[in-house]
């Protein structure tokens, strides 16, 4: 497998533009084709599980939950891998994975009726282990190793213009999540729910796989070009030299900076994920319909993109700690709109307060690890936030769904929440953080 982290099958050096922008395309890509992985793609296809596989909704959000949390807890030796293997073979195996997992649920309810045949069992008996298995594959492949190793690969080819291009890419990558569920519906529709998997599994496990294979580059140095652009023919035959400011895993882990951006990082997950998975159901309960609920997303997203794009323009120039207070502020914003959902200002301060803090939550949960910790253990140290990341979206539906189910009402959950961010805003105001370093300065 050598041969899959050197410049084959062309020299990347030969292009009339920087390579590093071919990089930019296929990372986009790479997240774009994680969203059958993702909860927004798989949320499309919930109610027609339910019906195929023989599930309660229950039992189908338990599944979900138990995958989820299994894929997390293996995503940091995935983190080591790409650091051993590169980010070539990463995305090649996650899309290759990805694809077999979305056939294999596609044929959860024969498989199951099969077993049923044989053994005179109930059917949710099978079809429960089944579908937890394959949730726990796109999760692991889709919106773990995936998302994963396309942001790092970006991050290794850019330096000084890091925070720039990640947030051109956070554009596309917004508005591609956001009318995904809409794209994957409409498949539904033309070639049914099987059909839609079908599709969606050649797409990434064969097209995506083989566009990265053809095109990835681990590092700028493989093909003999520096971060940034140029060309240096004798950085082609020395190995990478890790600058002073890289540090391991095991260093990132007894630093309490890092466990703050993990925390940070892990709150939009818990609490978006929540608000998405029940977002008919917190409407309903603020007196709003359906129709409503789903033009949430839409002028969310704009505020999003539009703050992404411009911190992340300026985050090329700036600290990271000012963003990281900005974002808890608007996330918690956010949740004080989500409790006064019922009126006008609350609903605008959930829309201002999670597009905005998602648009700076999208600058930081690129930049922080790689700013802080450098790149040659990247993956390890990423790995382990992702797990964590993943871990807090499996937590947040089901944690919510409680809190409704205990005091009849979501709001309970938000109030939590909102505790919760204060006290992260609080900690972060006071918390130093020498590492944080700008760009320029960094060295990589």
């Amino acid at each position: 497998m050598k041969y899959l982290q050197a410049d084959w099958p062309f020299p990347a050096a030969r292009m009339p533009f920087f390579y590093g922008w071919v990089i930019a395309l296929v990372s986009t890509l790479g997240f774009l084709f994680s969203i059958p992985g993702q909860t927004m793609g798989m949320a499309v296809f919930a109610d027609t599980f339910i019906t195929e596989f023989g599930l309660s909704r229950t039992q189908l959000s338990t599944a979900y939950l138990i995958g989820t949390v299994l894929s997390a807890l293996i995503l940091p030796r995935a983190g080591r891998w790409y650091d051993r293997y590169g980010a070539r073979t990463s995305l090649v195996g996650a899309a290759i994975v990805l694809g077999v997992t979305l056939v294999f649920i596609s044929g959860i309810d024969l498989l199951a009726l099969g077993l049923v045949g044989l053994t005179g069992l109930p059917l949710v008996w099978f079809s429960f282990p089944l579908i937890l298995f394959g949730y726990f594959g796109v999760r692991f492949s889709g919106q773990g190793v995936l998302t994963s190793a396309s942001r790092n690969v970006l991050l290794i080819w850019f330096n000084r213009r890091r925070g720039l291009v990640s947030g051109i890419r956070g554009v596309f990558v917004s508005l591609g999540f956001s009318i995904a569920p809409l794209i994957i519906a409409a498949m539904i529709i033309e070639f049914g729910w099987r059909g839609a998997l079908w599709v969606m599994a050649g797409a990434v496990g064969l097209g995506f796989a083989f566009l990265a294979l053809l095109t990835v580059r681990d590092r700028p140095e493989v093909s003999g070009l520096t971060v940034d652009g140029g060309y240096s023919p004798a950085a082609k035959h020395q190995p990478y030299q890790a600058h002073a400011a890289e540090r391991t895993l095991g260093e990132a882990r007894r630093d309490p900076v890092f466990w703050l951006y993990a925390s940070a990082l892990s709150m939009h997950a818990l609490f978006g994920t929540a608000v998405t998975f029940h977002v008919v159901a917190i409407f309903g309960q603020a007196g709003r319909d359906q129709v409503e609920a789903f033009a949430y997303f839409l002028p969310q997203a704009i505020v999003s993109v539009c703050v992404n794009l411009a911190a992340s323009a300026l985050s090329d120039y700036s600290r990271l700690k000012p963003v990281l207070v900005v974002m808890l502020m608007f996330f918690l914003l956010g949740a004080l709109g989500l409790v006064r959902l019922d009126s006008q200002w609350g609903y605008w301060l959930l829309v201002v307060g999670f597009g905005a803090g998602g648009g700076l939550w999208g600058v930081l949960s690129n930049l922080v690890f790689i700013r802080h910790y450098g790149s040659l253990h990247l993956g390890e140290i990423s790995g382990l936030n992702t797990a964590i990341t993943v871990f807090a979206s499996a937590i947040g539906p089901v944690s919510f769904s409680l809190a409704n189910d205990s005091f009849g009402s979501f709001q309970a959950a938000a109030i939590v929440c909102a505790i919760g961010l204060a006290v992260l805003l609080l900690i972060s105001v006071f918390t130093p953080q020498p590492n944080d370093r700008l760009p320029r300065g960094l060295g990589i």
